[in-house]
């Protein structure tokens, strides 16, 4: 157990004093009753009340103990239930993007549902940004800090073709960094030149790596290499769920991209695959509220994570009973406060 303010432990010190002052008192008290009642009934009475003013002094004298623990803040490791998961949100900054067939247009909209999204997830889930056009960008690496994944957010802005596949390829390396943690990379050691290659992983069930997945937004349009359900199958064989959002109408409509009208919709066909073959959902958002609606469905786990935890309020809270308790059994028993 450790203390946010330790110096307040010096409190303790003071009790040994109170108690000196208590004894003080009570002997001037039956110096005092038997001087006016007589030396019998002084006898009489003390006998009859040492065990019964024993036990609320120290009751009392607990709750001050107590009371001044409390005063210190005490922190203590408490092993507490915690939802956690990490969520790549890879977001399709394609120029097809830019269409308004989803108001104000699919770029806004998608990025508007993430951020309600990212508001509403418990500070256990840590949440990642990768945009992709014809390459995979991480824009932010996951975080619990909902500011800087809304920031994140924001910068996105739309620019060339679509690569699915370098967003999911992309969202997977960023999970397997965040997994590994800060010191997995080690800058200061050439690995030997004869060193065996990592071999490649055995591939697992889909969904076997929750709470790890990804929330691809796109309109699905694939114009890039390499293929998608490549990628796709990279991810099932890791364990990785894709759930996939459709950005758009399968109508589509038209956007002006480098001067020149481009006719561009909704390629659900493909975006279905890719949740499929990796055991994730696809979404149609073909408005804002079933986009909002997406992000209930997410894995994610609780786990039993030990966590440093100030305990003040169960001190104070024990230190009142002791001290009410005390005060009660003295005005029962004494008729007075000790």
């Amino acid at each position: 157990m450790s203390f946010i303010w330790p110096s307040l432990l010096l409190s303790l010190a003071l009790i040994p004093a109170g108690i000196l002052l208590y004894r003080f008192l009570d002997s001037r008290r039956r110096r005092r009753l038997t001087t006016y009642g007589g030396p019998a009934l002084a006898q009489r009475t003390a006998g009859r009340a040492r065990v019964r003013e024993r036990i609320p002094a120290a009751l009392l004298l607990c709750g001050l103990v107590v009371l001044s623990v409390a005063l210190a803040r005490p922190q203590a490791v408490v092993s507490l239930p915690q939802l956690q998961g990490t969520v790549i949100l890879a977001f399709d900054v394609s120029a097809s993007m830019a269409a308004t067939d989803l108001q104000p247009t699919r770029m806004a909209a998608a990025k508007a549902a993430a951020k309600d999204f990212v508001a509403h997830e418990p500070s256990g889930v840590t949440i990642g940004v990768v945009a992709f056009s014809d390459s995979g960008v991480s824009v932010q690496t996951p975080t619990a800090d909902q500011a800087t994944v809304v920031a994140a957010i924001d910068r996105l802005t739309p620019q060339r073709g679509t690569s699915l596949a370098e967003g999911i390829l992309n969202s997977l390396r960023v999970i397997a960094v965040a997994e590994a943690g800060p010191y997995a990379n080690d800058y200061y050691t050439n690995p030997s030149a004869g060193a065996s290659p990592t071999p490649s992983p055995t591939p697992v069930p889909a969904g076997t790596h929750a709470p790890a997945s990804i929330v691809l937004l796109s309109d699905g349009e694939n114009n890039e290499s390499p293929d998608p359900m490549t990628a796709a199958q990279t991810a099932a064989n890791q364990g990785v769920r894709i759930y996939t959002i459709g950005i758009g109408s399968a109508a589509g409509t038209t956007v002006t991209v480098s001067g020149f009208q481009e006719h561009t919709q909704l390629d659900q066909a493909t975006l279905e695959s890719i949740s499929q073959t990796t055991g994730g959902t696809y979404y149609a958002a073909t408005d804002t509220a079933q986009l909002h609606a997406v992000y209930d469905n997410l894995d994610t786990a609780v786990v039993i994570q030990p966590q440093l935890t100030e305990i003040t309020s169960i001190f104070a809270g024990v230190s009142l009973l002791l001290l009410i308790a005390g005060a009660i059994t003295s005005l029962l028993w004494l008729g007075r406060l000790p």
